[in-house]
């Protein structure tokens, strides 16, 4: 029999400010699930195309599994297998899911967390990862090189706060430019008592609304007056700084 319970599910509410030339604030509320890679949760067979967790939506290789997707993403940055990855991220319902982050919490075999894969995807196609290290709380800064929105250029860099999830999820994304912080966005929720893949099929809408959205805002900034910048050529994943 399939599995279809995750670790936990979130109930969760997703806050964006921005503080630049124009000041314009929104939060959306939403779900997400924090799964393990070694036994992802499944629909029953005949139901999995309504709802499920997929390689194709993350790190590239659909023919592969999910973790074996993040182990060869870490080999290549020359660090060791985990003994165990948790993935946060929203499943892909009725054929549609757009996860703006997805976050990977890779931990040894003590159980201590010891790097976070952070995969950002924009509304283009594009995914960007970076890989933080955990020795400051799960805190690290990152160069700001990937076009994530078309009203941000791509200078300055991301200080990001990714605590491991427990009762409670925080997560937190602030753009920072010398003398001035023009963005920020945060993730909070609250562990539901109902982990079930199959509670994604109640609000079928949600994963599609997540991209509908982005739009929506993306149209209101631009009659307020912002204008898109130039899109740059896809640079290479970094590593991340921790901060000190």
């Amino acid at each position: 029999m399939s599995r279809s319970e995750a670790l936990a599910s979130y109930d969760v509410t997703i806050g964006h400010h921005r503080r630049d030339e124009v000041s314009y604030a929104f939060t959306n509320r939403g779900r997400t699930w924090l799964v393990d890679l070694d036994d992802v949760p499944q629909m029953p067979r005949g139901l999995r195309r309504l709802c499920s967790f997929s390689a194709d939506d993350h790190l590239g290789d659909g023919s592969r599994t999910l973790r074996e997707n993040v182990d060869d993403w870490l080999r290549e940055r020359d660090v060791d297998r985990p003994a165990s990855v948790r993935m946060l991220a929203s499943p892909r319902v009725l054929g549609h899911v757009f996860n703006p982050l997805s976050l990977f919490y890779c931990h040894d075999a003590d159980g201590t967390l010891t790097h976070v894969v952070a995969e950002v995807r924009n509304t283009y196609g594009g995914r960007r990862c970076y890989l933080l290290e955990t020795a400051d709380n799960s805190r690290a800064t990152v160069d700001k090189t990937f076009y994530v929105s078309p009203f941000h250029g791509v200078d300055g860099h991301y200080e990001i706060s990714v605590p491991e999830p427990g009762p409670e999820l925080s997560v937190t994304v602030t753009l920072r430019r010398p003398g001035r912080d023009p963005f920020v966005a945060t993730m909070r929720g609250t562990r539901r008592r109902d982990a079930s893949l199959a509670s994604a099929l109640r609000k079928p809408w949600s994963t599609r609304m997540v991209g509908v959205m982005i739009r929506v805002h993306g149209i209101r900034l631009f009659l307020k007056g912002l204008r898109p910048t130039p899109r740059p050529v896809h640079q290479p994943d970094e590593p991340a700084r921790s901060i000190r």
